[in-house]
């Protein structure tokens, strides 16, 4: 098969990094295209990228640019119907978390995925590509840890990048579904179970501005499962240090710890001020192999005829129930989830 021509949508942060990595790190993967509303971000991906075919419109690109595949990594807000137009269009497609920004349209998009079985459909929850996620999902499978009791996660952006959080507070639907559905994904992962309650909590600690869109600076939830193990979560904006994911899994035989100590690296600088290890300060940086990996099994996936491992509902799962937290918090009530 011929290299996987992928158009991009969405040149942010990600956006970005998803571009660079399919144009000069995926094998057996080219960019075609690339669209976005900003057209600065558009000129600086011709030049950098030397990527030709670019676009305002994403209808527009897929009438007019022959493609394989699209990676959306637009606004939260525009996922699901991106996603829709792209599977009518046969195109296979990798998508940014979350699916969509309600239960109804991830629904939507895991119906259209089974209309298309001939097509790939990949959510992007990178952490389970990155290799010390892998390597604990396979302990845990190998019953190294005996029966999964409790899952703790912690993923905390750091107050450097406060600004920019707070012009996409307005689309992006809330901590829950915008950070913490990210340890929602691996706990239903390595617990292999899905929640029976939810009950979240939190506030505006620092950021007031928070409070208009319902959501806060800092939130936690407490979750059960149907299979009696917990989780607990916590998503926050204000880390002093810098980007900070830490998860542990704790079990009847062992405890799995991963980023227990944030650090860049396993450099230590030693100055006047002490001893001590830098901290990663984007998700791009701690990930960026992560990124890599998930791509390039899109990639793969297509070019070998076969399916990832996570899957549409792996996406409307995750949504459901990090709208439920989302509500919990809103409304300061212990939510049980139906089978």
């Amino acid at each position: 098969m011929k290299k996987v021509r992928i158009g991009v949508v969405g040149l942010g942060r990600l956006g970005y990094r998803h571009a660079e990595n399919i144009a000069n790190i995926t094998r057996h993967a080219e960019l075609s295209a690339v669209c976005s509303i900003d057209d600065q971000e558009l000129a600086i991906a011709r030049k950098e990228l030397d990527v030709r075919h670019c676009y305002n419109d994403f209808q527009t690109m897929l009438d007019q640019c022959e493609l394989d595949a699209v990676a959306i990594v637009s606004s939260s807000d525009q996922h699901a119907p991106q996603t829709l137009h792209a599977l009518e269009k046969g195109l296979h497609v990798f998508c940014e978390k979350p699916t969509g920004i309600s239960h109804e349209e991830c629904k939507a998009v895991e119906q259209a995925v089974n209309n298309y079985p001939h097509l790939v459909y990949m959510p992007g929850f990178m952490r389970r590509y990155d290799p010390s996620y892998a390597y604990a999902k396979k302990k845990i499978d190998e019953g190294y840890i005996g029966k999964p009791i409790l899952f703790r996660g912690y993923s905390v952006d750091p107050e450097s990048s406060i600004e920019g959080a707070l012009k996409y507070a307005a689309s992006s639907a809330g901590q829950f579904l915008d950070m913490a559905v990210h340890d929602i994904d691996l706990a239903r992962w390595f617990l292999g179970a899905e929640p029976r309650s939810v009950y979240a909590i939190g506030g505006c600690f620092a950021h007031p501005e928070y409070e208009q869109y319902g959501d806060g600076d800092n939130v936690a939830a407490l979750m059960q499962f149907d299979n009696s193990s917990m989780a607990f979560f916590l998503a926050g904006r204000t880390a002093p240090h810098g980007y900070n994911v830490e998860t542990e899994i704790i079990g009847t035989k062992a405890t799995l710890r991963i980023a227990a100590v944030p650090q860049k690296n396993m450099v230590e600088l030693i100055d006047p001020t002490g001893v001590r290890q830098e901290c990663s300060q984007t998700f791009q940086e701690r990930f960026q192999e992560a990124f890599v990996n998930e791509m390039q099994e899109f990639v793969d996936c297509i070019r070998e005829g076969r399916k990832p491992e996570i899957t549409a509902g792996d996406g409307t799962m995750s949504t459901f129930i990090a709208e439920l937290a989302t509500k919990s918090f809103k409304q300061n009530e212990l939510i049980k989830i139906e089978n």
